[in-house]
């Protein structure tokens, strides 16, 4: 199968890299991080999360962050919704795409959502039957597809079971992820042919942590099978605050230099937005965890 000649890159870091940072920060730096990554050509930037602050701290003030945004035209800003009090509390901030989530393993429902697979999708009902009214697009991630910190192995079945679910329910866009970021090239090619014995190779996404240090041939697999959206984080942020052990996810920067390097088109400035990882690192009191970022930062320090 050949490779696709562009590629969307769906930037996470503002929403699933900071909820899993130590450091909270002000909602103004939080707007400027959303604002920076779209400035830099990044057609989808997921801006938050409303989940309770009481379990996702740093996702408190999500719906102040965005009612200062000032949005880019067609740029699209989602936002994770767990429930359908979060979804009410997304469209008063004026949230218009939303993103639900499910996981592949039946552990990490009950650990991470406090209850099966089949109740988290049933709990979701109400949630596309409001999105629907309001004309809202859906996207779906499912968690877990590689394998999972509590039940270990996860058969691709059950990742192609989820997805169809979710699909069923209106989503039109699936993210598959690799949470705890286990996944090795020839894993996710299986998992890729499974889900799309169902599902169009056009409506998933893959999403990975780079845990072993696997995620960038993991992309590179999921590019020979035909994917063309991507799911990474700025500086490499987060990893998954039920997931222990797992590390952030890739890095956008990374992600951006090896697409660069087969010639696929993303649209993005991977200068803008290793600036930008540089930038939230610092602010964060550690280095950007991405390989290109620090190479292009070095570079760009010696020649200055």
């Amino acid at each position: 199968m050949e490779m696709p000649e562009s590629v969307k890159i769906v930037e996470v870091g503002p929403r699933d890299g900071l909820q899993n940072e130590s450091g909270e920060l002000p909602v103004a730096v939080k707007v400027e991080l959303v604002e920076r990554l779209a400035a830099a050509g990044l057609p989808v930037v997921e801006a938050g999360s409303f989940v309770s602050p009481k379990w996702v701290p740093q996702m408190a003030g999500s719906g102040e962050v965005f009612r200062r945004l000032t949005k880019r035209p067609g740029t699209s800003y989602p936002a994770l919704v767990p429930n359908l009090k979060g979804l009410e509390a997304a469209i008063s901030a004026g949230v218009d795409e939303i993103a639900v989530f499910v996981s592949a393993s039946e552990g990490f429902s009950r650990q991470n959502l406090a209850c099966s697979r089949v109740e988290s999708l049933a709990r979701l009902r109400d949630v596309f039957d409001l999105a629907g009214a309001r004309g809202m697009k859906v996207r779906g991630y499912v968690s877990c597809i590689a394998g999972c910190p509590f039940d270990g192995d996860v058969p691709p079945v059950e990742v192609e079971a989820m997805a169809n679910d979710l699909a069923a329910m209106g989503c039109y866009e699936i993210s598959l992820g690799d949470t705890i970021g286990v996944g090795t090239a020839r894993q996710v090619r299986g998992i890729i042919r499974q889900v799309t014995a169902d599902l169009p190779r056009e409506r998933i996404a893959m999403h990975f942590h780079d845990t072993y240090g696997q995620g960038l041939a993991n992309v590179l697999a999921s590019l020979e099978e035909g994917i063309a959206v991507f799911d990474s984080s700025v500086a490499g942020l987060g990893g998954c605050p039920y997931a222990p052990g797992a590390t952030g996810n890739i890095a956008t920067e990374d992600v951006l230099y090896l697409l660069q390097g087969l010639g696929i088109s993303t649209g993005v400035d991977l200068s803008m937005v290793a600036e930008t990882g540089d930038w939230i690192s610092s602010l964060l009191g550690r280095r950007t965890e991405s390989r290109a970022g620090r190479a292009l930062q070095a570079g760009r320090q010696a020649g200055g």
